[in-house]
């Protein structure tokens, strides 16, 4: 959504789900001059005409994503004024990367009274491609500096960029519109400067952290379930946990034809089987995606066995082990890591979900306990599922949303 403004014209979007973070990102791009229109799952974005407005702070302040809108002001316009997001419950996630990758492209950037104001320096018309090396291969940062990118003048290399396909998929998005991103879902990428874009329309890839969530609910629950349109190589790393602690998930085309190797947007069924512990460690892409430990965390606490989770990429992402242990898990904290003994079943218990994997971790837990369970804070699940109590009682599960 935020590269839709490097575009002055109408642009498309398909396969966008109905979630807080949409809207939210909706609001700051109305804010700043653009026309939105929604019909089921497809967007339309008209940004002929934005302005460097900044952006509302009590939204800004509520969705960390909104701060990308920084970058395609910047080397469309020349100038961006954008709030500092605010705080995250799993932990610190600063913009620095980002505006020292402006900053790099020949941009002034200051931060003055929690406004981050960019500009081009001098009588500069675009921004200039540089070499660009990250400390770390932050998503956040590596799609600001690509969108930045795509309309400044010369080559830029991202060295040490993240590897997600987010990344991919948002690179694609910016090459069908005229950009020359090559590289992107490696390590170094690789953007040739144009002087503009043009509108299309583009299917936007399926939520690998959504359709993980769905393949655990199949583990936990002990249920066969198939999932459609998926990518199964985005979903590698959980693929391989899953198999390892006893299930096996099988990638299939649209008629059941069993596939080695891996599809495009096809179908996978779990298969669950006798749990047992295994140990995980997140990693950036292509390692284990930090966004599914919550629900694993939940898995384990009911596999047989041992098990260490060990939460490299944000510090404070176990917070809802306090909430799995009023459930009767047996899981304890030390450091950044969590040893998890299997216990033979779990327990309903009311229960505060801390933030959004967290709140679907919770969900699954409930669907696997003996008793009632509830689950308080749904506005972290509301940011990333769309109707997931609607889909799970699809598939038999016995819950519903109530207003306390």
């Amino acid at each position: 959504m935020a590269g839709s403004i490097l575009c002055p014209g109408s642009s498309t979007l398909r396969n966008v789900p109905n979630l807080v973070d949409i809207k939210r990102m909706s609001q700051i791009l109305l804010a700043l001059g653009v026309k939105l229109r929604r019909d089921g799952d497809v967007i339309e974005i008209d940004a002929t005409n934005i302005n460097p407005k900044e952006a509302p702070y009590d939204v800004v302040s509520q969705l960390r994503a909104s701060f990308f809108v920084i970058g395609p002001l910047l080397t469309r316009l020349g100038i961006a004024r954008v709030p500092l997001p605010g705080g995250c419950a799993i932990g610190a996630r600063p913009v620095d990367l980002h505006v020292r990758g402006l900053q790099a492209m020949g941009a002034n950037v200051s931060i003055e009274d929690g406004i981050v104001r960019a500009n081009l320096i001098g009588n500069k018309q675009r921004l200039q491609g540089t070499k660009i090396y990250l400390d770390y291969p932050s998503v956040g940062a590596t799609e600001t500096i690509l969108m930045a990118a795509t309309l400044a003048e010369g080559e830029t290399k991202i060295e040490n960029a993240a590897q997600e396909p987010e990344i991919v998929d948002l690179a694609n998005f910016c090459n069908q519109m005229g950009a020359k991103i090559s590289g992107a879902g490696t390590n170094t990428i690789t953007i040739q400067g144009v002087k503009e874009l043009k509108s299309i329309d583009y299917n936007v890839i399926p939520d690998r952290i959504e359709a993980g969530t769905f393949l655990v609910a199949g583990a936990i629950t002990n249920s066969e379930i198939t999932l459609t349109s998926v990518i199964p190589e985005h979903l590698a790393p959980v693929i391989a946990k899953l198999e390892e602690i006893g299930c096996q998930v099988i990638a299939e085309d649209d008629e059941g034809k069993i596939f080695g190797g891996n599809l495009q947007s096809k179908r996978l069924r779990i298969i669950p089987g006798e749990l047992r512990g295994t140990d995980i460690e997140t990693l950036p892409y292509p390692g284990f995606p930090t966004d599914m430990q919550a629900q694993f965390t939940a898995l384990l606490s009911i596999s047989k066995g041992n098990s260490v989770i060990s939460e490299t990429v944000f510090e404070n992402r176990l917070q809802h082990v306090a909430e799995l242990q009023r459930m009767g898990t047996n899981i304890r904290v030390k450091g950044n890591h969590a040893i998890v003994q299997g216990v033979s079943f779990i327990s309903g218990a009311p229960v505060m979900a801390t933030d959004l994997r967290a709140s679907a971790a919770l969900v699954l837990a409930g669907l696997a306990a003996r008793g009632k369970t509830t689950v308080h804070g749904l506005h972290h699940l509301d940011r990333g599922y769309e109707n997931l109590e609607e889909k799970l009682r699809g598939l038999g599960a016995r819950l519903e949303r109530v207003v306390i």
